[in-house]
């Protein structure tokens, strides 16, 4: 079978579109090898986590069209090539096997950054993805609580690195202070040594290979976040708010700031959007309306989804039990998985120009 054969294939796999993003899959540079042996094809293909729920739909059509352009071939091998796309692999050296970082943020506390990263690392692993999370507000750690992870938890060394292992629990890897000191002990450091924790947590932890590392960031634009940034090329940042007007005024500084260092906003979560009473089913906007609308306009980013207020949400961080996983059928807990399905979608938007494209020879 001549080298055209390849090109053919390459063709035929145009006609392929996932029904997420509605991009035929070779446009989005999914389809990474193509490998014909006489009468066999074997295709790798990058699926990220956006397409979970589409993949065996579009293995199918790939069979389906590649048969119509080759009738010869007789067997199809389609794998599984990774569960992310590679953003920043080559230019992160200090985590080489984490492919996408992204800081999740506010400028402001009280809003449930902490909820929404926990939720979302879940998610974004229930999806297929590997996922690590940071706890970065080294003065107020919450993920281990969230995450119901024992409150004096054994930190251990790899043995073959000498760098720590981090925590795993609900298919996540995690690191936050919480684990190496006290519950009760108060962390009272200036600034370079938050900043300086933050980076060991980067350098001096064993993440293995992660489609994503999401990093929970304290309130506020100072040490940790410029640390953040200085140190590894970031991704994104997903900005989380809540709808009313002096959450919107502390945000868009934390937008402004991701913006003058260069790092892409991936788009706005809307927390406690509203409340639906579970005995009359009526909505109530307890906090205002239309903060994430507006901060997505003024911006030109996405508005990722709202989350409603809900008591099994703060419940949840409060037993260490997220929604997603306590109560996966909760609206709640879908709207989290799709804003989840979005991020990764938009991950994937923003890394299409750095993904090299499949070159087929003479």
């Amino acid at each position: 079978m001549s080298e055209l054969k390849k090109i053919d294939i390459l063709d035929a796999l145009r006609n392929v579109t996932d029904p997420g993003t509605k991009q035929d899959i070779v446009s989005a540079n999914m389809i990474k090898n193509i490998e014909i042996n006489d009468s066999t094809v074997t295709i790798e293909i990058d699926f990220p986590p956006s397409t979970s729920s589409y993949q065996n739909k579009i293995k199918e059509d790939c069979i389906v069209e590649i048969k119509k352009a080759a009738p010869d071939i007789t067997n199809i091998d389609i794998r599984n090539k990774s569960a992310a796309p590679a953003a920043n692999t080559a230019a992160n050296p200090l985590m080489p096997g984490v492919k996408n970082t992204i800081a999740v943020a506010s400028g402001k506390g009280g809003v449930g950054k902490s909820t929404v990263s926990v939720n979302l690392a879940v998610a974004l692993a229930k999806e297929g993805a590997k996922v690590g999370l940071i706890d970065a507000d080294v003065y107020g750690p919450s993920i281990p609580l969230m995450l119901g992870i024992d409150k004096n938890p054994r930190i251990y060394q790899d043995p073959q690195t000498g760098k720590m292992l981090p925590l795993e629990s609900y298919g996540i890897k995690t690191i936050s202070i919480g684990f190496l000191i006290d519950e009760d002990s108060p962390v009272i450091w200036r600034g370079p040594m938050a900043s300086g924790a933050i980076k060991q947590f980067m350098t001096d932890v064993n993440w293995g290979e992660l489609d994503y590392l999401i990093f929970d960031l304290p309130p506020g634009t100072g040490d940790i976040q410029l640390t953040l940034v200085q140190s590894i090329p970031l991704s994104g940042a997903v900005i989380v708010t809540t709808p009313q007007d002096i959450s919107l005024v502390d945000v868009k500084k934390a937008i402004r700031m991701f913006q003058k260092v260069n790092v892409p906003v991936l788009g706005i979560v809307e927390n406690m959007s509203y409340f639906i009473a579970p005995d009359t089913g009526k909505k109530y906007e307890l906090f205002g309306s239309g903060g994430g609308e507006k901060l997505s306009k003024e911006f030109s980013t996405q508005l990722l989804g709202k989350i409603p207020i809900n008591p099994d949400i703060r419940v949840g961080g409060d037993y260490g039990k997220p929604i997603v996983i306590s109560n996966p059928d909760a609206d709640e807990a879908k709207i989290i998985r799709e804003i989840a399905r979005n991020l990764s979608k938009q991950v994937e938007a923003n890394s299409q120009n750095s993904i090299p494209k499949i070159v087929l020879g003479n």
